[in-house]
């Protein structure tokens, strides 16, 4: 069989397509006229077979054509066979039935049926056996390529792999690396015991315990991780478990990119600690994705970012009527744009440089396009950075939220979204300060009875990669040999993937009523320092030896930890398993209007004392180190900043 392999396989390699369609004929051909020889020896016996054949080899001659013009035109020449599956068994049912009814029809037209040693009975052995036979010679066809391309055919040598998981994602894993040839599955790992030692594909399943022989038997060059829906606890624990054996470990796409059609289950990468930090994800509800997207006229504030690009992509994978991409940043606005002409040129969008502080900039793009759905996405979010500028903080997260949301309502918005944060709830720095009274704006707009836009708010915590968060940091100080840099070793942060996020967004969007908060589920925290000790493992590198670890301090208004509620008891479950609804406090517009005018001037003077004084007013839960002796008086001017020796 090797050898027939070698000598036949470059012949295979480099053959037209048309050679091979016409090979195909001729196999097909010998096929059927066995198939009839076989009908006949089974009707009565091998001799009267061979007669038979000889008495009417030209009716024989005219059958096989015929079969083979229908096969011709049910397609059966089509296929692929090396990238072929189950599939071929149902043109290869048609064109068997097909050709026999054509076949019963020309003999009734003849009077064929009524040759001497031709009973009606050969014509349905002959049906059955043909059917078997041209369906197990493409099936024997396509292991043969398949041990073709093993034996490096194609190009070079395929590397062995082994699969950890043979349920779904595995058998789909194993279909695909057996069509793009790179990849020779040798074997499964499962820890379920029903299904060990049974096997997938005709590959054998065996349990982790055995993976060690089968790596040193087999000259195993890889593992591919095809379990996409495992919780971060179960990566983990597989992926200690295979540390182990020192092979590269491979994974496919999560949940998230293959629904959203990113991501093909054969686009095989490397282990990521997104891979790892990632939990369970609930499919979305189609209704919820497309409700307020559908044939409308959407608009994204802060569409270069990191959530308002994914929120941009998933909403044109949903059909707006049009897409406005509104953003400040214009290298931003340059990189999301060109992705929207290059992957996205059906979607008709529009690219609006413009601040949101520019009140008349919106008023003239909301009217002009008449605007439907908002997602305001457009916040600084970095805490140290707004702690150091206060003021532009406000302007930015309050004022420009007010301003949006003005507009909005003026000019007949039905859905406004603001992306909130987890740091808006009991905040101990300015930027958490300044996105809860951005929600307090909506809650208080939401309430005012003359308009029809509905205002909703939606919270959730750290997003993995986006732009400065600290994956792509550590990621960084890892490339560069360290040190990895953790404010302390207790911090916890809730984390969730990009893609998720904005899916969930999207949905809690497509809910609300108006003025409601809705809370993400975001799972369990996760501590920082854990996070930096997988990634230093996932480099290949060992802490302490290779890299270490060094604490700096929390930072100026940073917490040990997150919450998403103000009010644990007013939270409601909403349809979604994954997103809660909570109608918290709030300050009625007439009562808030003017606080938020002395807020605003403050942020225009820069008079940091009384910025902090008009927060701690509005969001009293809100708490501040920087109101305290820190903070030194320059000449008496009222203009306020935090003492550099006090802030490390």
């Amino acid at each position: 069989m090797n050898a027939w392999i070698k000598h036949l396989g470059p012949w295979i390699a480099k053959a037209s397509r048309r050679s091979k369609r016409w090979t195909f004929r001729f196999i097909d051909g010998c096929l059927l006229l066995l198939s009839v020889f076989l009908s006949y020896s089974l009707r009565f016996d091998f001799t009267v077979a061979l007669q038979v054949m000889s008495d009417y080899w030209n009716v024989f001659a005219v059958v096989i054509l015929v079969k083979l013009l229908v096969f011709n035109l049910a397609g059966m020449y089509k296929t692929v066979l090396r990238f072929a599956g189950a599939e071929i068994l149902n043109p290869a049912f048609q064109a068997v039935l097909a050709s026999t009814g054509l076949i019963v029809f020309l003999g009734f037209l003849t009077r064929f049926s009524t040759y001497p040693n031709l009973p009606r009975s050969i014509l349905v052995l002959d049906a059955v056996l043909s059917f078997i036979l041209v369906v197990y010679v493409r099936i024997f066809l396509r292991w043969f390529l398949y041990e073709v391309n093993n034996y490096g055919v194609w190009g070079k040598v395929p590397e062995k792999v082994v699969i950890y998981g043979a349920g779904q994602a595995g058998s789909q894993i194993y279909q695909a690396m057996r069509s793009i040839g790179e990849f020779r599955v040798v074997g499964f790992i499962d820890d379920h015991a029903a299904i060990q030692k049974h096997k997938v594909h005709g590959v054998t399943v065996y349990p982790p315990s055995k993976l060690a022989k089968l790596i040193e038997r087999q000259e195993v060059k890889s593992i591919i991780l095809a379990m996409p829906s495992a919780n971060r606890k179960e990566k983990l624990k597989i992926m200690y478990f295979l540390k182990q054996f020192n092979l590269p470990i491979k994974t496919i796409p999560g949940i998230a990119d293959l629904v959203s059609g990113k991501l093909e289950i054969s686009q095989i990468r490397k282990v990521d600690i997104v891979d790892l930090l990632g939990r369970k994800e609930v499919l979305p509800m189609p209704e919820l994705l497309y409700q307020n997207i559908k044939g409308q006229t959407v608009l994204v504030t802060g569409a270069g970012g990191s959530i308002g690009s994914e929120l941009c992509r998933q909403i044109a994978a949903q059909g707006p009527k049009r897409l406005i991409l509104y953003e400040r940043n214009e290298l931003a606005l340059y990189q999301i744009d060109q992705e929207f002409q290059e992957e996205w040129p059906e979607v008709s969008h529009v690219s609006v440089l413009g601040s949101v502080l520019d009140q008349s900039r919106m008023r003239e793009i909301f009217t002009r396009y008449e605007v439907e759905t908002l997602y305001h996405a457009a916040a600084y979010k970095h805490v140290p950075l707004v702690e150091e500028n206060p003021s532009q903080g406000i302007l930015n997260n309050i004022q420009g939220t007010l301003k949006v949301a003005q507009v909005a309502k003026d000019t007949g918005v039905k859905s406004f979204v603001l992306i909130s944060t987890d740091k808006a709830v009991r905040p101990t720095n300015i930027m958490g300060a300044t996105k809860r009274v951005a929600e307090l704006v909506l809650q208080a707009l939401s309430k005012e009875g003359s308009h029809h836009t509905r205002f909703v708010m939606v919270r959730f915590g750290n997003v993995l990669d986006s732009a400065g968060s600290v994956v792509p940091r550590f990621r960084k100080q890892i490339a560069s040999g360290g040190p990895i840099t953790v404010t302390h070793k207790e911090i916890t942060r809730y984390f969730m993937s990009i893609p998720e996020a904005v899916r969930l967004v999207i949905q809690a969007g497509a809910m609300g009523k108006g003025g409601e908060v809705f809370v993400l589920d975001m799972g369990d925290p996760i501590k920082i320092y854990d996070l930096a000790k997988q990634m230093i493992e996932l480099s290949g590198l060992a802490l302490d030896k290779d890299i270490e670890i060094k604490f700096t301090g929390l930072r100026p208004g940073e917490k040990l930890y997150e919450e998403l509620l103000i009010d644990h008891e007013n939270i409601c479950q909403t349809t979604h398993p994954k997103i809660f609804s909570a109608q918290e406090k709030f300050i009625p517009f007439n009562e808030l209007d003017p606080q938020l005018d002395q807020l605003f001037e403050a942020a225009d003077r820069n008079q940091l004392l009384k910025i902090l004084t008009l927060l701690q007013q509005l969001v009293p839960e809100y708490t501040t180190r920087l109101l305290s002796k820190d903070l030194v008086d320059e000449g008496g001017s009222n203009v306020f900043k935090l003492n550099p020796s006090k802030a490390q």
